[in-house]
């Protein structure tokens, strides 16, 4: 026997936030996807200087959210099956797939707020000892005087603050723009390039995952309320 009045009106609302919930995993899908091919990010972070390889720290979140996205839609999708079907089982089974992925995108939160400066920390030390390293004309000059263009082609900065970021192309026009009177007044430094470039990302990414927390808890509240009419009217 199918549910009536009210309990009827909630699973079509239920079906609506499922379509919306698998339409968020699709979009966060997306953006993450970008996010692992952005070419700023990659052109930095695949960067090696000698052995040491550019810290990575920033893709772990990004698979992160890569797998929270699939199971999103897989999520998503259960949930709609579920809430057309009345299925007490399905709707108990996307129940739960709600308790674990939200537990988990709360467990996630937690990483990137502790790692927020420390994936952009990571970074600026990556490159200050490339910097140095380019400077001093160490034995690995090439390799890193190498890793430097490519942060000051990416990122369209040099030095790593503003007295390094002022003289370093009056210096070392190898490292920096040709144009050394336009470079005196314009650079902007490379720590601030960095911080910029990952707190976009880390803010959007922060963003979505409010956004899905909230039509989480919504969508169980009224898979739970769905589950009880249906055992109600089975009952009658």
């Amino acid at each position: 026997m199918g549910v009536e009045g009210c309990t009827k009106c909630i699973k079509y609302l239920l079906f609506v936030f499922n379509f919306i919930f698998w339409l968020a995993g699709g979009i966060i899908l997306g953006v993450a996807l970008w996010l692992r091919h952005d070419s700023q990010t990659t052109n930095i972070l695949y960067l090696q200087l000698g052995d040491k390889q550019a810290p990575n720290t920033f893709y772990v979140g990004i698979y992160i959210l890569i797998a929270v996205g699939a199971v999103m839609m897989f999520v998503g999708f259960l949930g709609c099956y579920g809430a057309i079907q009345e299925s007490q089982c399905l709707l108990g089974t996307f129940f739960t797939c709600l308790v674990i992925l939200f537990a988990c995108e709360v467990a996630a939160g937690i990483w990137g707020f502790v790692n927020k400066d420390q994936i952009a920390k990571d970074v600026k030390q990556f490159y200050d000892q490339a910097l140095q390293q380019a400077l001093m004309g160490d034995a690995d000059a090439s390799n890193a005087k190498a890793v430097v263009k490519t942060f000051h082609e990416t990122l369209d900065c040099c030095g790593s603050d503003i007295m390094t970021s002022t003289f370093t192309p009056l210096w070392r026009d190898d490292l920096c723009r040709k144009d050394s009177v336009k470079s005196f007044f314009e650079n902007t430094n490379c720590h601030k390039k960095i911080d910029e470039l990952f707190s976009g990302k880390l803010y959007l990414i922060g963003i979505a995952a409010v956004v899905v927390a909230v039509i989480m808890i919504f969508e169980m509240i009224l898979s739970m309320v769905l589950c009880c009419g249906i055992r109600n009217s089975s009952v009658y």
